[in-house]
Parts: structure tokens; sequence; C-alpha cells
């Protein structure tokens, strides 16, 4: 999801977000330049550490997958129809479970996502105060913001060959449906089908919803079918309830039917299987031009979308089928204003893709929507060659009412989106695509892995992008409807700031992008520019991408794949950075002559480069690894210079989380 763009500061290099920039030029104050006590203990910095998720058969090591490494897939077929009028979709489901593990199952987990708009739903305590809260803010009625949630016209079991009404329990968000046969492991089967419907949410809905743009409505419909909860090694199934965090899912092949009114257009995850059944002859020519052409074409042209033409001429509706595979969700949206353009994406070993945009007219503009899809093709081919390709047939971007949510293949963000925030926006959402779309981590349970890493790879899209027109990206303060903004280093300094590791639901709305996402970010930044370098970090990072794509890796696979790709233990910067809120804060404390004395008072300990500045004029710097605080508080450095030491600053290009700048710098006396 996205963060709210601000700008207040400059800063040296176009790779680091404002954040960083920003917590290394604040300082808590928290200490005087003449203070020169440490409470640092080298001994709890550096003591060996045991990561959370042990090493065994099914995770290795080094980070990868172990040889005995398993997943459980859930294939889908589904059959929607959606009701303009009474704003409803009723569907048919069935879902084919494969058992890969070891493990017999007498039960299975469904997750039951749309049940978190019942009035009685764990959810509503967060999500419906929020909401609430945002919409009075943004002048809007709130009304009843609660449906029924997910009602269940039936579920049965096949198994065996034989198929059987299912005994099911749904609590909350989830559904539990006891098998009448245990399923056995190592690729056993069966299949669930669900009837059912349920209410569309109103713009409230956050993540899925219907709304009015000027000339129509457009439906954005994410978490519209009961999805299968993960069953893995580390806790069999993972049944946390849904009241707000994102999504963890498995991996499987969907075949998806939506049934519209005629008029309308479909924007979906995956392929369009059936073009020549809901398009013109005009579209399928215009597409076919698009898939070749670099340049943005219009698939469905603005004029057409404000007339309501450019749609095959009937009434009644049409059933749109579309397939995408190994992919572990899909969504889609739907309106009769769409304006629709689309461009080829060109991908590593001659490979190609289609961006495409789909948008009401009144977002058409030179600063808005009108360049969307150029947007989303520099974002998918940068990622492309920068850290994996990407591998599904169309990247979408759909301007609508669920703004800034991020879905395999397609992404919704806002109408009245422009630039450079619809730039932001865009390169953050359609970044996803690689975490947690192809990289499968646990969103529920480990926000860094998702948010964090995202929003690292989309600092490169906002400095190179048209040689840097919107670059450096601007995210470092969020502001949710009019909440004071709340800066990094406040995490740092917070004694009741979450951890990195700590579970997504458990941050408060004031911490949660200055933690998962932007202290997650700069951990990375931290690791690249200041601690690996980009060479060892670029060549780990990939091999964990590599590696983990499509499976489910947990925060150890990946502290252990950096460290063993990137030739360094990293056990400090895990605890330090990860496990705790350490602060990170070296100080000049004395120049005597032609020597100088520093110390480390805080926990955290990183490279550190120190600069000394001569009588003479010239200058040196000197870049302390952190073994240089293994054993102890204190270092003593004596340049090489025949002249005396004017002056010292360490970090003297403010790029570390310095806690404390006022005691960064001396002057000899």
């Amino acid at each position: 999801m996205p963060v709210a763009p601000v700008s207040s500061c400059r800063f040296r290099s176009g790779l680091l977000p404002l954040a960083l920039c920003l917590i290394s030029v604040a300082g808590a104050q928290t200490q005087s330049a003449g203070d020169t006590t440490s409470a640092y203990d080298p001994r709890v910095t550096f003591a060996p550490l045991t990561l959370p998720t042990p090493v065994n058969a099914y995770r290795s090591s080094n980070g990868a997958p172990g040889p005995a490494y398993w997943q459980n897939e859930a294939d889908y077929e589904l059959h929607a129809t959606l009701d303009t009028k009474d704003k409803q979709l009723s569907a048919m489901e069935t879902i084919t479970y494969t058992n890969n593990s070891p493990d017999v199952l007498p039960s299975v987990w469904v997750q039951m996502e749309q049940n978190i708009y019942k009035k009685d739903a764990r959810g509503q305590i967060i999500m419906g105060a929020l909401m609430r809260r945002m919409m009075a803010r943004q002048g809007m009625m709130p009304g009843s913001m609660t449906t029924d949630g997910f009602v269940l016209d039936s579920v049965a079991v096949e198994m065996s060959g034989r198929t059987s009404k299912a005994e099911y329990l749904v609590t909350d968000t989830r559904m539990q449906i006891r098998l009448p046969e245990p399923l056995k492991g190592h690729g056993s089967q069966l299949k669930i089908r669900i009837q059912y419907h349920y209410t569309i949410p109103g713009v409230w809905g956050g993540r899925t919803s219907w709304g009015m743009s000027d000339k129509g409505e457009i439906y954005d419909m994410a978490q519209w079918y009961p999805r299968m909860a993960v069953y893995d090694d580390l806790r069999g199934w993972d049944t946390l309830p849904y009241i707000g965090s994102e999504f963890y899912l498995e991996y499987g092949n969907f075949d998806y039917y939506v049934t519209v009114p005629a008029n309308m257009i479909v924007a979906g995850s995956g392929e369009l299987v059936n073009p020549k059944d809901v398009l013109t002859n005009a579209e399928i020519a215009r597409m076919t031009q698009a898939r070749s052409s670099d340049k943005t074409i219009y698939i469905r042209t603005p004029e057409e979308a404000s007339d309501g033409a450019g749609r095959p001429k009937q009434s009644g509706t049409l059933t749109w089928h579309f397939h995408m595979d190994r992919t572990r969700d899909v969504s889609w949206s739907a309106s009769p204003v769409f304006v629709w353009d689309a461009a080829r994406i060109n991908l590593p070993e001659g490979k190609s893709a289609l961006a495409m945009s789909f948008y009401p007219p009144e977002s058409v503009g030179p600063d808005a929507w009108t360049n969307s899809t150029a947007y989303v093709k520099d974002t998918v081919e940068r990622f492309s060659k920068q850290w994996y390709p990407y591998p599904w047939p169309a990247a979408i971007n759909v301007a609508g009412f669920s703004t800034g949510m991020e879905y395999p293949g397609i992404v919704f963000d806002g109408v009245r989106d422009k630039d450079p925030f619809l730039f932001w926006v865009t390169a953050h959402e359609i970044g996803h695509s690689w975490f947690p779309m192809i990289v499968g981590s646990n969103e529920r349970r480990h926000a860094f892995m998702d948010e964090g890493f995202n929003t690292f790879i989309d600092i490169d899209e906002s400095a190179e992008y048209a040689g840097g027109k919107f670059g450096p990206k601007r995210d470092s303060e969020y502001s949710a409807g009019g909440e004071p903004p709340d800066m990094i280093l406040k995490v740092l300094d917070n004694p009741k700031a979450p951890t990195l590791m700590a579970l997504a639901d458990t941050y408060s709305l004031a911490l949660d992008h200055p933690v998962s996402y932007f202290k997650g970010a700069y951990g990375m930044v931290l690791l690249r520019e200041q601690i690996l370098g980009p060479e060892r970090f670029d060549w780990a990072f990939r091999k964990y991408i590599h590696d983990w794509a499509y499976k489910h890796p947990s925060p150890s696979d990946f502290f252990r794949e950096m460290q063993s790709e990137g030739g360094e233990d990293l056990s400090w910067f895990w605890r330090g950075w990860y496990l705790n809120n350490w602060k990170y804060d070296v100080a000049v404390d004395k120049i005597d002559g032609d020597s100088v004395t520093l110390s480390n008072r805080g926990q955290l300990v990183l490279p550190t480069t120190v600069e000394a500045t001569f009588k003479d004029g010239s200058k040196t710097r000197i870049k302390l690894p952190v073994e240089t605080w293994i054993s102890q508080g204190t270092y003593v450095w004596t340049p090489n210079s025949k002249s005396p030491i004017a002056s010292v600053i360490v970090d003297p290009d403010h790029v570390l989380p310095d806690d404390d700048r006022t005691n960064n710098t001396m002057k000899a006396p």
C-alpha cells in the first residue's frame, strides 16, 4: 500500500529516500556533546544469535529452501456474476487443493475475508473506527458500513470420487471444513465447491469497493472469493484472522469467469482468454497494435468512454474469461466508463508482456492517468532487469476507489491521482509484484518483507525514471486522514515502538509506516550501501528472490541467505535493527594533537566513516568497521598526517541513523 508524499529536505544521493535524509539530519538531542557516558555493551551486540526459525530439511543453513521443502497448492475455477442494481456478487467456486506436505490433514481452513465487514467482526474494532474517521475528514457520510459478509449457499467436498455436503464452522474471517476422511500427504487432492454471494462494500470497503466516478460506477473486486489458508512447515495452518493487515496465500493456477453488463470493461489479473466474445473488432485490432508498441496505444479512447461507445452493440451481459498461472491471487475491476490503453513491456530474453491502464474520463490529463501505462512499463522493465523477470502476461493499473492496493498482475490507485504522486504510487504498487506476489512472504506476520523490501526497490525507480524527473522518492512521513506525521527517527526514540519482527497487526496507525515501510527500507539501504556494498548485496538479494520465487520464506531465511551469499556474519545487524530498536550514536570525545578519541554510545553498531580536517587544509577519512566495537566502546584514531588536526566529523555524508548529531563534530582546542 502507498504512503503520502512530502518534501522537506535536500539530500546528496538519489538512491536514498527522504526518510534517510531526515533521520540523518535530525537528532533526538538525548546527550550533549560533552557527555561521554555510554551504556554500550559489546557482549550484547556481538553475542551469538539464534534465529527464530531453525535450520532443518525444509529450510537450509544457506537461507535457500531445503532438500525436503514442500508447499501445498490451491487451484481455482470461479464463475462470478456482478449485479450492479443490488450491488451484489454471486459466484460458484471450485478449489482443487493439493496436500504436498508429509502430514495427514483431518480438516482444511479457508479464509473468509469479506466477513471483516460484518457487524460483529473482530476487524470492525480497528477498521471500522479508522474508516469512519477518514470518511468524516473527507466530508463523506459513512452510513451503514457493514455487510453480511460471505453468505454461503452451499459447501461441498469431493474426495476419492465422492461428493458430500461439507461439515464446516465459520469463525470470524476463517472457515474450518472438517473432512469426511483425512486428506493424506505427498500429493493427495480434494475439491471444495462453494456457492456464495455477498454485498459489495461502498468506498468504505477500502481494499474492495464500488463508487461513482463523474460518468459512471467503478467496481474494484478484491478478496472476492473464499481463499485457502496456508498450511506450512512453520506453524501448520496459519489462521491469523483478517483484521486489517494483508495476506498469506498459496500458489496455484486460476481460471475465472466474470459476467457483467455488456457495456462494461473488465480489467483482470492474467490473460483475457476470450477477447472475441467481449471486445469489438476495433478493440482487438488496437490490442494487437499495442503488443508491438513501446508507445501507449488507446484500446478504448477517452471520447468513446465519455460517449459510452466502443463496446459490442448488445444489451444484457457478457462473460469475460481470464486465466493466470502460478499466482497466489487474482483481482479485477469493472466499469462502463473505463478509458483503456496499453503498451508493450520488454522483458529479458526477448520476452514481453502488456502494460495496461484503465481509468475514467476525468482522470485523463498530461500530468495524470494519460501517463500511467508509461509508468507501469518502465517500472516492470527496470525491476525485471535489476531483480527478477516479471512472469505474468499483463501488468495493470486501475483508477478506482480502492486506492493504493496491490494484487498479482493488477493494482488499484486513485481516480484523482496526479504527478508526481501518481508516479510514486504506481511504481510502489507495481513493485509489489515482486514482494509479496512473486516472493510469497507472510504479510500478516512480517510486513517488512512486503512493504520494506518494496519501498527499497522503488527508491531506484524514482531516481532513474526520465533522468530522475520524480526523484528522489519523498515518502518519509505518513499522515493518514490528517493524523500528525511520524518519522522513522521516532521508531528508534520511542520505547513503545514495535520491532520489525512484530506482527503486522500490532503496529499502531502512527507507527505502521515508519516501522514496516521506512525502517524496513532503510535497513536494506544500509545493507547495500554501507555494510555489504552493491556488488555483494545485489548478488545475494537476487539469489534470495530466485530461490524463494513462488515460495514462502521466513525472516530467518532472508537473514541466512544475505549472510551466506553476502559473505558476512550479520548477527549484530539482525539483532540491532530487526529484533530490537537499538540506537546508533558514535561521538567525538576528544582531539589531542594528532589523535582523536571516539566512543560508541548506542547499542547498534554500523560501519562508520570519520573525517579529519588538518590545519593545513587537507582532509582524510577512515571507515571504521563494526569490529572496532567488538570488545570495547572507545577507539583512538591517529591519522597519518604531519599537520595537526583542526576538526573531526563522524558520518560526514549523513547516511547513518545517528541519534545525536550534536556530538558528531569537534574542533581542536
